[in-house]
């Protein structure tokens, strides 16, 4: 790639992701200043825009004390049998709603990321979920990409997993962007053999026969 290529791509990585959230904020700035109910009653639409995240952020609060309660979680079950009861709605309530317990909680359940061999010569990325099965395997999330709400839970030996040097939020980067957010191996100095043997279904050992390297 020549130089004024490698200089056109490297401004537009930084520049659209701030243009695009200066453009998320403006856009949700007019939209909550413009909403009716509030614009008839305040002219200055920074007031309007301020009075309306304190009453979301108090509504939010209220709602969340309630869904702790036993009423709460009635309340919870029945808007679910209602939404679900709709055709076609229930789809988008249900995929919001997994979305938000996914940002929220989800990201903080998971534990450190894996490897694992799921065919020959194919390595995909789990994460540990801190319990077992009856037999002692290993309880694995394996997200899909770029959509981690869904995924599968896999059962596999200790022995065949295969440790890695990453965090969970570099581990959800390459997963988010569907592998595009992952940096070169070369970049960060790690040997590519470090993870495990390319084609095999057991981690790399260093000859001692004391697992991962």
């Amino acid at each position: 790639m020549s130089t004024w290529k490698r200089d056109a791509a490297s401004g537009l990585v930084v520049l659209v992701p701030i243009i695009v959230t200066i453009w998320v904020v403006w856009w949700l700035f007019r939209f909550i200043a413009n909403l009716p109910l509030i614009e008839n009653q305040i002219a200055n639409p920074a007031l309007r825009v301020v009075l309306t995240l304190v009453l979301f952020a108090l509504l939010v609060l209220a709602v969340g004390y309630l869904m702790r309660t036993a009423l709460g979680s009635i309340v919870e079950a029945a808007i679910d049998d209602v939404m679900n009861q709709v055709p076609g709605l229930r789809v988008v309530y249900n995929a919001s709603k997994m979305g938000v317990e996914t940002a929220l909680n989800g990201t903080n359940e998971l534990q450190e990321p894996v490897k694992v061999f799921t065919w020959d010569g194919i390595r995909m990325t789990a994460f540990k979920t801190g319990r077992e099965a009856p037999d002692g395997r290993k309880l694995l999330f394996l997200p899909t990409a770029p959509n981690i709400t869904s995924g599968f839970v896999i059962e596999v030996e200790q022995e065949d997993l295969i440790e890695t040097d990453e965090t969970v939020e570099e581990a959800l980067t390459r997963i988010l962007s569907a592998g595009f957010g992952e940096r070169d191996r070369a970049e960060k100095g790690i040997p590519i053999d470090v993870i495990g043997d390319e084609g095999t279904n057991r981690p790399a050992t260093d000859g001692s026969g004391d697992g991962p390297r």
